[in-house]
């Protein structure tokens, strides 16, 4: 499985790239830098490719937000709070938000929309969201093809002492939902005053 894995990544890899880094990405950056690592991608290719396709996907959910509102509020009514979040975030940081947003876990989607159901300058947001997106990708690409060595190795003694990766990955995770949960409570209290 492991080997169809990694060949179906060699021979698609910049469109298996490109769609993964629309969704989300940061898994599938860190993949692309070590296979270019490796010889089976270039990094320069793969930076492109990944802020083309996280560009793309920001510029999907923009849309959404400026066309559609209605949608927007029936659909995403649980999500109202990090709506008024992201749109506090927009009216006291202004652009720099939308540089930033990329790394913003659990307002990833939610920045972008909220941004589009304001009258935020559309070729504005277009031309940050994709100098974003091609620093997010370089952030993430070159320091994975530098350190593609280290992190194969600590893959392969993941794989053979699986019962240390799951306490060390659940502890990470639990700290960076920490961390959000924490700002979104700060971010609560000063649009409380």
């Amino acid at each position: 499985m492991e080997e169809f894995f990694i060949n179906l990544l060699t021979e698609y890899g910049y469109i298996i790239l490109f769609l993964w880094s629309m969704l989300e990405g940061e898994m599938g950056l860190i993949m692309a830098g070590i296979l270019s690592h490796t010889g089976h991608m270039n990094m320069y290719i793969a930076i492109f490719v990944a802020g083309l396709g996280g560009f793309a996907g920001d510029q999907v959910y923009f849309y959404t937000g400026r066309y559609s509102k209605k949608y927007i509020h029936k659909k995403l009514k649980k999500q109202r709070r990090k709506f008024a979040i992201a749109h506090l975030l927009l009216k006291k940081y202004g652009w720099p938000i939308i540089f930033i947003q990329r790394y913003m876990y659990g307002l990833r989607t939610i920045i972008p929309m909220s941004i589009g159901l304001t009258r935020y300058s559309a070729k504005k947001f277009a031309f940050i969201n994709l100098i974003s997106a091609w620093a997010w990708a370089a952030i993430t690409i070159v320091p994975a093809y530098y350190f593609g060595e280290y992190i194969l190795d600590a893959l392969h003694y993941a794989k053979a002492h699986w019962y240390f990766a799951l306490p060390i990955a659940g502890s990470f995770l639990f700290g960076v939902w920490y961390f959000f949960r924490r700002l979104e409570q700060k971010l609560d209290k000063r649009k409380e005053r």
